[in-house]
C-alpha cells in the first residue's frame, strides 16, 4: 500500500509531466504566402511637350522617376511634415482627438486585448477559498451506521479549491490563446488604419472645401461680369444697335452662371459639413491662416519604394496576416479535439461534522480527482469541425493575397496620378490662357460690329470652363498624392524621425493652378 508521502509524490510528478506536454501544439507551421503581386510598379506613362505648340508625346517611364526613393519611407514621413498647411494640420489633430471612427477603432483594441486576456487566463487554474456547509435529514432505512444513527448529519468544509482544470496536453487552450493574441494584434492593425485614413480623408475634405471657395469665387465675380455684359447689350437693344437674339443669349450667361453659383455654394455647405464630421467637433473660429490652395500643401514628392515594403508597412495587410496566423492557429484547436481532455479538480483545507470544530487541529482535509474524457462517437462534429477551421485558414490566405493586391493596385493607381496630372495641369492652364486671349478678342469684334454676340457668349463659356478645370485639376492632384501617401502607409507618425529630410523636399507642386485672377473671369466688352 502506498504511503500519503508516495501518493503526494506521484500526484506532483504527474503534474509536471502533464504540464511540460503542455507546451505542444497541433498548430500547423505557419508560413507566410507568396506576394501575389510583381517585384515592382508598374512603368508609368509619361506625356512631354514639345517646342513647336501642340507637339505632344506620350512614352514610358520606370515608377522610380514618378516617386524617386529617399532614405526616409513614405510611412515614416509625419503627417506634420507632410501636410504643410498649418490650418490642415490644426484640423488633423482635432480629428484624432475626437473623431468617432477612431475611438471605436480603439475601443476594439481594448475589446480584443481583454478577449486574449480572458483567453489566455484558460490555461491556468482557477483556485479559490470558501467555506461552505451541508445539514440534511435521512429517512431510518438510508442512514449511515443504521437506524440508531442520528436522523440529522452536518458537515462543514473550509480551503482553498481548485476548480476543473484543463491540462493543455495537446495544446489546445494555447492554440486558443494564439488564435486570440493575433486577433488582438490585428486589432491594433486596424486601429491604424483607421487613422491613416482619417488623415487622409481630413486632408481630401479640406481641400474640397478649399476648392469650393476658389470655384465659388470664380463664379461670383464672373456672375458681376456677366451682370455687366448684359447691360451692356441691354442698353444697345435699347438703342436698336443690338437684336433681341443677343440680349437673350447675355442673359442666358447670366442665368448659367446664377445656377452655378448656387450648385457652388450647395456644395462649399456639404464640404464643410463632411470636414465637420471627421474633425468630430464644429470648426474653430481661432484656426491658424491656411496657406494658399495649390502651393506649399504637401510634400513635392513621396518615395515610392517598392511592392514588398507594403508587407511591413500597411497596416491593413499585417493585420490580414494577423488574422491569417489566427486561423492558423485555430487549426491547432480543432486538431486537439480528436484527442483525450485530461483535467483535475482538488481541495486543501478542513472539515468537521460541526461548525465549531471546524477550525480545530487535526481536522486537515484533502481531495483529487482526476478525469479523462476522450471522444468515441460526436456525430461528426469534431470532424467538420476541423473542417471549418481549414476552410477558414484558406479563406483567410485569400483575404490576405487580396489585400495585398488591393494595395497595389492603391499605389499603382497614385503613381499613374503622379506621372500624368502636372501634364495636365499644364495643359489646363495653357488652355485657360488661350480662351481667356480669344474671350478678349471675341469682345473686341463684337464692340466693333465684326461678330454677333454668339461668339461673345461661347469665348464666355469657354473661359469660365477652363478656369474651373484648372481648379478641379489641380484639386484632383493633391487628392491623388494624399492618396499615395495613405496608400503607402503614411499617415500613422506625427513627426517624421528626419524630419530636416523630409522639410528639404523642394520642387514644383501639380497642384499648384495658377488660376487667373477671378475678377478676368469675363471680361465684358469694352466701352460698359
Amino acid at each position: 500500500m502506498l504511503q500519503p508521502s508516495s501518493k503526494y509524490q506521484r500526484a506532483t510528478l504527474s503534474l509536471c509531466l502533464a504540464a511540460l506536454l503542455g507546451g505542444c501544439s497541433l498548430a500547423p507551421d505557419y508560413h507566410r504566402p507568396e506576394s501575389p503581386v510583381p517585384g515592382d510598379w508598374p512603368t508609368q506613362p509619361k506625356v512631354q511637350f514639345g517646342s513647336a505648340a501642340g507637339q505632344v508625346t506620350l512614352s514610358e517611364q520606370p515608377a522610380s522617376a514618378v516617386a524617386p526613393a529617399s532614405t526616409v519611407p513614405a510611412a515614416d514621413i509625419g503627417w506634420r511634415e507632410f501636410f504643410r498647411d498649418p490650418r490642415l494640420q490644426a484640423l488633423i489633430e482635432l480629428a484624432l482627438a475626437n473623431n468617432r471612427d477612431l475611438r471605436v477603432a480603439v475601443e476594439s483594441v481594448e475589446e480584443a486585448r481583454a478577449q486574449y486576456g480572458v483567453q489566455r487566463g484558460a490555461q491556468w487554474p482557477s483556485i479559490g477559498a470558501g467555506i461552505d456547509g451541508t445539514r440534511q435529514r435521512m429517512p431510518p432505512n438510508m442512514r449511515v451506521g443504521g437506524e440508531d444513527s442520528p436522523s440529522v448529519t452536518s458537515s462543514y468544509q473550509a480551503g482553498v479549491g481548485m476548480t476543473s482544470f484543463e491540462i493543455d496536453l495537446f495544446g489546445r487552450l494555447r492554440s486558443l490563446s494564439d488564435a486570440a493574441y493575433q486577433t488582438y494584434l490585428a486589432s491594433e492593425q486596424s486601429q491604424r488604419s483607421v487613422h491613416i485614413t482619417l488623415v487622409g480623408a481630413v486632408a481630401q475634405a479640406y481641400f474640397n472645401m478649399r476648392a469650393a471657395d476658389v470655384q465659388l469665387d470664380l463664379t461670383r465675380k464672373t456672375l458681376a461680369a456677366r451682370q455687366e455684359s448684359y447691360n451692356l447689350v441691354k442698353r444697345r437693344f435699347d438703342g436698336g444697335v443690338a437684336s433681341e437674339m443677343e440680349l437673350n443669349q447675355s442673359k442666358s450667361l447670366l442665368d448659367s452662371a446664377s445656377a452655378d453659383l448656387a450648385q457652388l455654394a450647395r456644395l462649399r455647405a456639404q464640404s464643410v459639413n463632411a470636414l465637420t464630421v471627421l474633425v468630430g467637433v464644429p470648426l474653430p473660429d481661432d484656426l491658424p491662416a491656411p496657406a494658399e490652395f495649390g502651393r506649399d500643401q504637401l510634400l513635392a514628392t513621396v518615395p515610392g519604394g517598392l511592392p514588398s515594403d507594403l508587407l511591413e508597412r500597411r497596416p491593413d495587410i499585417m493585420a490580414a496576416e494577423n488574422n491569417l496566423k489566427s486561423a492558423n492557429a485555430n487549426i491547432g484547436a480543432a486538431r486537439a479535439a480528436f484527442f483525450p481532455t485530461i483535467s483535475l479538480t482538488g481541495m486543501l483545507g478542513v472539515a468537521s461534522p460541526s461548525l465549531g470544530t471546524l477550525f480545530r487541529g487535526g481536522q486537515g482535509a484533502w481531495s483529487f480527482s482526476p478525469s479523462i474524457t476522450t471522444p468515441i462517437f460526436a456525430g461528426g462534429s469534431i470532424r467538420e469541425g476541423l473542417n471549418l477551421a481549414n476552410a477558414r485558414n484558406n479563406i483567410a490566405v485569400a483575404q490576405y493575397e487580396q489585400t495585398i493586391q488591393q494595395a497595389f493596385q492603391e499605389v499603382s493607381d497614385a503613381l499613374a496620378g503622379e506621372a500624368t496630372y502636372g501634364a495636365q495641369v499644364e495643359s489646363l492652364r495653357s488652355l485657360q490662357d488661350s480662351t481667356a486671349r480669344t474671350l478678349e478678342l471675341s469682345n473686341l469684334r463684337y464692340v466693333n460690329g465684326i461678330d454677333s454676340y454668339l461668339q461673345v457668349q461661347s469665348a464666355q463659356v469657354d473661359y469660365f470652363n477652363a478656369q474651373l478645370s484648372l481648379v478641379q485639376a489641380g484639386l484632383a492632384a493633391l487628392n491623388n498624392r494624399v492618396a499615395l501617401y495613405k496608400a503607402l502607409g503614411g499617415g500613422w507618425s506625427e513627426i517624421t524621425p528626419t524630419a530636416s529630410n523630409a522639410n528639404g523636399a523642394s520642387g514644383g507642386n501639380p497642384a499648384d493652378t495658377g488660376a487667373t485672377t477671378p475678377g478676368t473671369s469675363a471680361t465684358p466688352p469694352s466701352g460698359s
